[in-house]
């Protein structure tokens, strides 16, 4: 179908070879082209990417010098604020320098004021003592003058003469003696008056027991005048079986619904009451009968006692009591003192001594176990003579207490004198106890006689003129001659009625003694 020629026959591969070399160089130069295109992007891009980079340094470096500079200032600031604090400091320390060079200063010129006074003091009293050493050599010969005078105007002789110079001396004495007494009464009752009323105080405060005034029942109810027929007894042989067994007297009079039992002894007084009160409940009322009932409340009552000891000994901690001691406590328990229970009065006298021994340093245990035993010789002052005081350290010594014991329980009314500083706490103790409010009581007749009596005693005094007991009896005042008795006088006359008042009466608790010495000067203007 086609024709070529020759020459078209031998071209045609040499276009062919032409056209692939000229494809190759065009694919070379396309490469070359876009490589070269490559080359150049990646360039720009790594320039742009060096100058972010440099960008990104110059803000990091910029940023961390802001940080470095900001840090540099806080660091100055804290270091300002360490340097004002130390200069703040080293101010205030300069300031209690100087304050602490002011008190220095101060203190000594204190001290050299008070040398200087000291100084002075010396000199006054070496002044003083000279002159009393020439008034002393004045006395001596103005005595010796008048002696020599007195023998020759009078017809006394030595001894005589010797007398009249002593009473004169005495006479002039006593006034200097009453203002020394008055001077160191003073003293003492300054120095001592704070530290006592804040022991008792403290002691009062800590042991505030309850007071109320008991007696002992004496009166026994009964149902109907009928039973007092029945407790007699034919011939009387009801009452005498009963007055045998218990050791009182029954009382049976025409007051209606009531016997009385009467008795010194409180443990055979409690014995018969409640003996009497189980028989009326009984209602067999008989001898045999009686002898039982009596026989086994005796027996109730002694075991309550001896129960009511033990229980008082562990409610003040006291150890080491014989039962016969504890029996002795127990019968405390049915004795009363103005109205005022003595076992409990017991119990409370132990603690107050020993809240102020321990105030003072003392032994608390031995302070408790002499005021609990200092009353119990009223268990037995019915049936031995003497006081009870007395009573009870003689019972006590049987069973070997140790002496600081024994002497506060004779010595706590001063009996006798105290030899160790418990003795005095036993006293103020119970004096403290009996004087609570409602405390004690005494009967109108007891109670009109301590009045009398204490008025009595005051006026037995020379210079007295009246007295007054006032304060049911706490304090008497006393109104005494100007004339007769100076200022002097006045303070050994008060102290002389309270010592005559301790020595003569029985009381309880403390009198108060006030003299009242006044001078008035009248005149006239016409």
């Amino acid at each position: 179908m086609f024709t070529l020629t020759l020459a078209e026959i031998g071209s045609a591969p040499i276009i062919a070879i032409s056209a692939a070399i000229i494809g190759a160089v065009l694919t070379i130069v396309i490469s070359k082209i876009v490589s070269t295109i490559k080359t150049t992007n990646l360039k720009q891009n790594l320039q742009k990417q060096i100058e972010n980079a440099k960008k990104e340094s110059d803000d990091i470096i910029r940023i961390a010098r802001l940080e470095a500079t900001a840090e540099t200032l806080r660091k100055k600031e804290e270091f300002t604020a360490e340097i004002n604090q130390a200069k703040a400091e080293v101010r205030e320390a300069e300031k209690r320098l100087a304050k602490h060079e002011d008190a220095i200063d101060r203190q000594n010129e204190l001290l050299g004021q008070r040398e200087k006074a000291l100084q002075q003091m010396e000199n006054n009293l070496k002044n003083r003592t000279h002159q009393l050493d020439e008034k002393e050599k004045e006395i001596s010969g103005i005595v010796a003058q008048q002696k020599n005078q007195l023998l020759k105007i009078s017809a006394m002789n030595a001894e005589e003469a010797k007398q009249l110079l002593l009473k004169k001396l005495e006479d002039e004495c006593e006034q200097e003696m009453s203002s020394i007494i008055q001077r160191k009464m003073e003293e003492m009752q300054e120095a001592a008056e704070d530290k006592g009323r804040e022991i008792i105080s403290s002691a009062i405060q800590r042991f505030a027991a309850d007071q109320t005034c008991e007696v002992t029942v004496s009166t026994i109810d009964i149902p109907s005048d009928d039973m007092k027929g029945r407790i007699i007894g034919r011939e009387g042989r009801n009452i005498r079986s009963f007055e045998k067994a218990t050791g009182v007297d029954v009382i049976v009079d025409d007051t209606p619904g009531v016997i009385v039992i009467s008795g010194f002894n409180p443990i055979r007084r409690e014995v018969a009451r409640q003996a009497m009160e189980k028989l009326i409940q009984d209602g067999r009322i008989h001898p045999s009968r009686i002898e039982e009932l009596v026989a086994q409340t005796k027996k109730d009552v002694l075991e309550k006692v001896m129960q009511v000891g033990k229980e008082a000994s562990v409610e003040v901690d006291v150890r080491g009591l014989n039962n016969k001691i504890l029996m002795e406590i127990g019968t405390l328990n049915y004795r009363t003192s103005y109205g005022q229970n003595v076992l409990r009065h017991s119990v409370e006298v132990a603690f107050l001594a020993q809240v102020m021994a321990d105030e003072l340093g003392l032994d608390g245990s031995i302070a408790r176990r002499a005021g609990f035993l200092h009353d119990i010789g009223k268990a037995m002052d019915h049936e031995v003579e003497g006081g009870h005081p007395a009573i009870g350290a003689n019972y006590l010594k049987r069973f070997n207490e140790s002496p600081i014991v024994l002497n506060a329980v004779a010595a706590h009314h001063g009996d006798i004198p105290a030899d160790n500083p418990y003795t005095p706490l036993v006293a103020a103790a119970d004096a403290i106890s009996a004087s609570r409010p409602g405390a004690r009581r005494e009967t109108l007749e007891r109670y009109i006689k301590r009045l009398e009596k204490l008025e009595e005693i005051a006026n037995q005094f020379p210079g007295v003129e009246n007295c007054y007991a006032i304060q049911a009896g706490r304090e008497i005042r006393i109104i005494v001659n100007a004339q007769n008795v100076d200022d002097g006088c006045a303070t050994k006359m008060a102290r002389d009625i309270a010592k005559k008042i301790e020595e003569e009466l029985t009381y309880p608790g403390e009198i108060k003694v006030t003299l009242l010495r006044e001078v008035r000067c009248i005149e006239y203007a016409r």
